[in-house]
């Protein structure tokens, strides 16, 4: 086993104190912290594979260059068997390794996979992995480029992911540019997977949301069909879409580069009108140009999101803290009174995080502190190191007051 990374810090807190937000404690914890100042971790993201010992949690993240935007390099993995008490070090995935590509007219370019989020597959035993591909064209993200949407599968045996594929959409231009980066998934009792992605044509100016039905055989990944395709006519419309299953429906949240959005569904495809996301109150929820993610219980359905008005306003984007708080599923709005901080704001931003069900007990989310700063000079940490910022991946641990009945590892 690689030298164990130790728990640098835990802090447990109660749930909060309104009746409707006593379902769960929040412990949060670190597997990593420290970096070189040149490159830092992103797109923490977890999946747990169940065993007769407990689980073991396979996180997988990537480094970014702080001197680019969006310049990923390799993913790795790292894993913890002990609930995150000791983590193994991040181990580079050769398959994950940029590759030559050519396109029309290019041949000097390269590719590799980004915005990674594996998930168990219960069905057939095995950890997925999806994302999308980024091209580069002088180690720049390529302006006008394909995308395709990749999945790979884990082998715990050599901790190391499979050579990835892409999964193949009918032969139409508007999927010409077409993944799942950063996108929850869920998976269906027959085992078929409901995967969001976001789609346009390469010159289009806006993206549409919609969701596939595929189906995983344990290696391959096969498109079925899929749903509403909803956008707005708004800057680049809807993007980055998360799904959960909460009793007999489904949610739909999505991205836009001013306000959060929201849809509901009776069977995963057909969606509703997209709808912003706003308090109970009615007032504007605050979240934009950033995802946002769902945490599921048998008893409650809650939002993991950033957003303006805490104080945050030298925080790129608003995108920290990330807070929590639980969705009235009727009204689809997010409750103010049960908000609670699920991760702290120390200068840096937190808004690419994954959400991660471990148990019946336990729901954890996992965020990377992102060390480049807001502009101009976005490749200089320090005002993020002055704040207290050391490009830790938090563990933020839900551990549920009442067992989640929903949970089918």
């Amino acid at each position: 086993m690689h030298q164990l990374f130790t728990v640098l810090s835990v802090l447990l807190i109660t749930g909060f104190s309104a009746a409707n937000d006593s379902l769960y404690e929040i412990e949060r914890s670190t597997a990593a912290q420290g970096f070189d100042k040149e490159m830092c971790w992103v797109h923490a993201r977890a999946g747990a594979m169940p065993g007769e010992e407990g689980p073991t949690v396979v996180m997988t993240t990537q480094k970014l260059q702080l001197s680019g935007s969006d310049v990923f390099y390799a993913i790795h993995s790292l894993y913890t068997k002990n609930l995150g008490d000791t983590w193994t070090a991040p181990v580079e995935q050769p398959t994950f390794a940029r590759v030559p590509f050519s396109y029309k007219d290019k041949k000097n370019l390269e590719m590799t996979v980004c915005d990674f989020w594996p998930k168990w597959h219960s069905a057939t035993g095995k950890l997925l992995g999806t994302g999308h591909t980024v091209v580069y064209e002088n180690n720049r993200v390529m302006h006008v480029r394909p995308r395709a949407t990749p999945y790979a599968v884990y082998d715990p045996a050599g901790n190391t992911w499979s050579e990835w594929k892409t999964i193949q959409l009918p032969d139409h231009p508007k999927f010409e540019n077409a993944g799942a980066g950063c996108v929850q998934r869920t998976d269906l009792k027959n085992g078929d997977i409901l995967l969001p992605i976001y789609f346009k044509a390469l010159e289009a100016p806006q993206y549409a949301v919609t969701v596939l039905r595929c189906r995983f055989d344990g290696k391959e990944m096969t498109y079925l069909e899929h749903g509403s395709e909803l956008s707005i006519p708004v800057k680049r419309g809807l993007y980055e879409p998360s799904i959960t299953q909460f009793g007999d429906r489904f949610f739909l949240t999505m991205r836009n580069d001013d306000h959060g959005y929201v849809s509901v569904s009776n069977n995963g495809l057909d969606f509703s009108e997209p709808k912003r996301w706003t308090f109970d109150d009615g007032a504007d929820l605050g979240n934009y140009n950033t995802q946002q993610h769902w945490v599921s219980h048998s008893d409650a359905l809650f939002l993991v999101y950033t957003r303006r008005g805490a104080n945050n306003d030298h925080v790129f984007r608003h995108r920290a803290p990330l807070f929590i708080a639980r969705v009235d599923p009727e009204n689809l709005n997010v409750i103010r009174d049960s908000e609670q901080i699920l991760v702290p704001e120390k200068g840096a931003r937190l808004g690419n995080f994954g959400v991660t069900e471990v148990s019946a007990n336990e729901t954890w989310v996992t965020a990377t502190e992102w060390m480049q700063a807001p502009g101009p000079n976005y490749h200089d940490p320090t005002p993020l190191i002055e704040r207290g910022a050391d490009n830790r991946i938090w563990i933020a641990k839900l551990k549920w007051k009442k067992p989640n009945r929903a949970f089918s590892h």
